[in-house]
């Protein structure tokens, strides 16, 4: 039996959710660790971290741990790992929680065995993975133990995976190292090109959020934002406007490989899995499924109905929730594991 303490998280590239059972989600917050590097002391984890970012003494770094889904400090991970696990169960907990955390359909089984250890050494007792498209389709309310084909888009701040789910499992998937990051990166380089403007991340996921789209439409069309950076001809502060249709002109190229990593799931995708996804259509969750226009976009490519999911951001960890009451779905995630390669995957 699953106990109070069970914690599901969802570990990802730009923020960290934890669902507690019972209780719902309990913590979101950034994935960034600011740290001391005379004396390798954390000072500030999550949020606070988040603030620190490019304002940092030369002493100060603020690091964020995972890149594109998967752990890149592993040290900086586990710390943080141990911040967010004391804080949703507490400093001195009797009981060490199981933990159920995801991981996208593309990390190889070093990057699954090393989040798999972090979360160990993080303290808890045992520590389940599942792949994020299934907690993803959880989450969304998303019945996948049917014989009937489910599509899932998840994009996240590091990578996108989209998957065809039947029968509990995943038919044929594809990871992509695509996601809200690089929508903030394409962003930066078409400000520095077409303006000699450098501005920074935070900036530019300002920018995503208020303006940014992938499709125009009557709502976005005409809006405008201010941004704030350094002239790299002049080396000073300048400030200048962007409109939507200027940030349809930056994330063109991003959403179109994103496009076409959908595409080439549904071409390989069974023709009776195909003839479902055409009646439920596309489902799509995580932060990034929230660009304007972005499912409008997809549906008009694909030809396809195109939904996003209620609470988007919080399906995955939503969903790692579902399964700390569902044992079923956690031991058919790690026979899966056990023997990877029996979903179809899209390189």
């Amino acid at each position: 039996m699953w106990g109070a303490e069970d914690i599901g998280i969802d570990l990802g590239t730009a923020s960290v959710l934890v669902f507690r059972k019972n209780r719902g989600i309990v913590l979101h917050e950034p994935s960034v660790v600011a740290v001391d590097k005379n004396s390798n002391k954390i000072i500030a984890v999550g949020e606070e971290a988040r603030q620190m970012l490019g304002r940092t003494p030369g002493h100060i770094v603020a690091v964020r741990p995972l890149k594109e889904g998967v752990i890149a400090d592993y040290e900086m991970t586990e710390k943080m790992l141990s911040y967010f696990i004391r804080k949703v169960v507490g400093r001195k907990f009797f009981w060490k929680p199981r933990v159920v955390v995801c991981i996208p359909t593309g990390a190889t089984e070093v990057e699954e065995r090393a989040v798999r250890q972090a979360t160990l050494a993080s303290g808890a007792k045992k520590a389940f993975i599942i792949e994020e498209p299934v907690a993803a389709a959880l989450g969304a309310g998303i019945n996948i133990s049917e014989a009937t084909g489910n599509m899932i888009v998840d994009i996240g701040g590091g990578t996108s995976d989209i998957a065809v789910l039947s029968l509990g499992g995943i038919v044929c998937n594809s990871s992509l190292r695509i996601g809200g990051d690089k929508f903030d990166e394409a962003i930066v380089r078409y400000v520095r090109r077409e303006y000699n403007l450098m501005i920074g991340d935070r900036t530019a996921e300002n920018l995503k959020i208020n303006v940014g789209c992938a499709y125009l439409t009557a709502e976005t069309q005409g809006r405008s934002m201010e941004i704030r950076g350094r002239d790299l001809l002049t080396g000073l502060p300048k400030t200048v406007s962007i409109t939507a249709e200027e940030s349809l002109m930056a994330l063109e190229e991003t959403t179109e490989a994103l496009i076409e990593g959908v595409k080439k799931v549904l071409e390989v995708t069974p023709p009776e899995l195909a003839a479902d996804i055409l009646n439920n259509g596309i489902v799509m969750t995580g932060g990034g499924s929230l660009l304007h226009g972005l499912d409008i976009l997809l549906s008009n490519e694909t030809s396809l109905p195109v939904h996003i999911a209620d609470e988007a951001i919080r399906c995955v960890a939503k969903g790692t929730g579902k399964t700390l009451s569902e044992m079923k779905i956690l031991n058919r995630a790690s026979s899966k594991n056990r023997g990877r390669g029996n979903a179809r995957r899209v390189l």
